[in-house]
């Protein structure tokens, strides 16, 4: 029973596995190219500008000055302020998503508008990692495909778990899958590849899948929520670390509060923060921020907060913590799915499975091949006459 059983997981391995190899090479490879995007693209926008201070007794201009200074600078509307811990980093002032223009936050002036060229690269590959690259009306089935691609990729990698794993335990046959053997070549080097590979990048790689899988589709999604749901799941307001009356006795006397002013409240909040976002403009008679102790990428390291505009007081402060389990392990998986939830050492884990997976492809395909050649070479043998039996034959024939 374990044997046939065996059987048919083999089969439906290979099968799924051939006929979803190209799409999840495309997606693979393009996880590849994505695995240090934040850094990258950080680089390249900051490269050779000088956001420092142009002296030592020098400050940071209030927003207000600061937007009034680059008003001119981007198009459309703009969204939000952002100031990095590094005092000589450039302030960035937000237009959307898609634009973002570099100021000197000490003197206004403008530095440029980032690497579009590296932008539009990363835009190009997260196209065709999320639907393809097919636009328009057309993304939707693109996004259908990548979805059951990832579907199908998660059933192969834990066949594969199956099938890799040795069916009698020892350490001979553990180590014949969970290390490379040198010397080998053609289909025994293919096969030892394709078993150490799959091993190691199983953890990982189930990861990627089940985060995008949430990502991709709402029932995944319910499922999240129903696997994680708790009493009292509503969001619940947690304290502020600093006091209102704190908060208030660093604001100047008037009906609106200097925003330079509001940005030192808003810091106060998270001493350890490492950016501040001001979103713009200001709704429901508050000023709201995003404050971000990690790398971009973490959630759980990341507060939004709305202060009062007139009086600085703690409107709203809501940390990781304060939100329900689901909606904390949703916003965990979404950035698990590039690793960043770990910073750097999870990107690198996530870019090494990526790459792990495009050689899965690359040697199941190969092992697949050899497969169905040897196949055709028994039916050749099969249905073409033997030396022998055509000699018989010949002699036969008058």
């Amino acid at each position: 029973m374990l044997k046939r059983l065996r059987s048919v997981v083999f089969w439906a391995h290979l099968i799924i596995g051939v006929s979803a190899a190209a799409i999840v090479l495309v997606m693979a490879l393009t996880g590849v190219l994505l695995t240090y995007q934040r850094q990258i693209q950080a680089w390249a926008d900051t490269r050779g500008l000088d956001g420092a201070a142009p002296s030592t007794s020098a400050t940071q201009l209030p927003p207000d000055t600061l937007l009034a200074k680059v008003e001119s600078a981007g198009s459309g509307r703009v969204t939000g302020l952002r100031w990095r811990r590094d005092p000589a980093a450039p302030a960035e002032v937000l237009y959307g998503r898609e634009t973002t223009v570099f100021v000197n936050a000490y003197t206004g002036a403008v530095l440029g508008d980032g690497s579009e060229r590296t932008r539009a690269f990363f835009r190009s590959v997260t196209d065709w990692h999320r639907w393809l690259a097919l636009s328009g009306d057309d993304r939707a089935r693109g996004r259908a495909i990548t979805g059951v691609a990832n579907l199908a990729f998660l059933f192969i990698v834990l066949a594969g778990f199956i099938l890799w794993w040795p069916r009698n335990l020892t350490r001979r046959s553990l180590r014949s899958v969970v290390m490379f053997r040198r010397g080998l070549s053609g289909k025994a080097r293919d096969f030892n590849w394709h078993n150490v590979i799959g091993i190691w990048s199983f953890l990982p790689l189930v990861i990627i899948v089940v985060s995008g899988a949430v990502i991709s589709y709402a029932w995944a999604g319910g499922i999240l929520e129903r696997l994680t749901a708790e009493d009292g799941s509503a969001r619940t307001a947690v304290a502020a670390p600093v006091a209102p009356d704190a908060a208030a006795g660093l604001l100047l006397a008037g009906d609106t509060a200097d925003t330079s002013l509001l940005v030192e409240v808003a810091r106060a909040q998270m001493p350890a923060w490492r950016s501040v976002t001001m979103h713009l403009p200001s709704r429901s008679g508050r000023v709201r921020f995003t404050l971000d102790g990690g790398t971009g990428g973490q959630p759980q390291y990341q507060a939004e907060l709305s202060l009062s505009p007139t009086t600085g007081e703690v409107l709203d402060w809501q940390p990781f913590s304060s939100g329900s389990r689901p909606q904390r392990v949703r916003s965990i998986l979404r950035f698990a799915h590039t690793g960043e939830a770990l910073g750097l050492v999870g990107q690198t884990i996530a870019g090494a499975a990526s790459a792990g997976a495009v050689l899965l492809v690359w040697t199941g395909i190969a092992l697949a091949l050899r497969r169905l050649r040897s196949w055709l070479r028994r039916r050749h043998s099969r249905d073409s006459p033997g030396p022998a039996a055509a000699d018989r034959a010949s002699r036969r024939t008058p």
